[in-house]
């Protein structure tokens, strides 16, 4: 079934109505300026190609984030898949293959003091119950022990992963400007 020519127009009215909403979702969503304007586009695209399944009368705007949600989850697993790579090299090369040594300069890079110094930075309601985390213990526990709901602990120690992967970006571009300098 095709839409037609008023179906079309009245769904980019529609459209157009909700673009910023769109943008601004997308934005969330991606994390990435450009990485949203695709979406967006990607969006806009089977809306205008998809008008005739649109019931008028009803929620547009929903209509339209769900799509934008199902193209981003759709995105995200064919990322995952093509991701996935499979290793069937036999593990006898790496003992046979002679006396190669690999370098790691990990170590170098970022001590363990330094990483412990951005967890030490951490709000408490953070750094207390990802510690836990890190040490073992399974977020119910970390509730019970901390007389706090078990969807507050799991929020708290995704926060503060996001909180100390920035504090490390920022890290590392200092120490990038500082080895650029010197």
């Amino acid at each position: 079934m095709t839409a037609t020519i008023q179906q079309q127009k009245d769904i980019q009215e529609l459209l157009s109505t909700i673009t910023n909403s769109l943008r601004a979702f997308s934005l969330k969503l991606t994390g990435n300026m450009n990485d949203a304007e695709d979406l967006y586009q990607d969006t806009a695209l089977r809306i205008m190609t998809n008008a005739e399944k649109y019931n008028p009368g009803t929620n547009f705007k929903a209509w339209a984030v769900t799509i934008m949600r199902n193209i981003f989850i759709n995105n995200y697993r064919k990322k995952v898949r093509r991701n996935l790579i499979i290793d069937q090299t036999p593990n006898n090369y790496y003992i046979n293959s002679g006396n190669k040594t690999v370098v790691n300069d990990g170590e170098s890079e970022v001590t363990f003091n330094e990483l412990q110094e951005l967890v030490d930075r951490l709000p408490d309601d953070f750094r207390v119950p990802f510690l836990m985390a890190y040490q073992g213990y399974k977020y119910d526990e970390i509730a019970e022990q901390l007389g706090s709901p078990l969807g507050t602990i799991k929020s708290r120690i995704f926060f503060a992963r996001k909180k100390l992967q920035k504090m490390y970006e920022e890290a590392m571009r200092e120490r990038m400007v500082a080895s650029v300098a010197s």
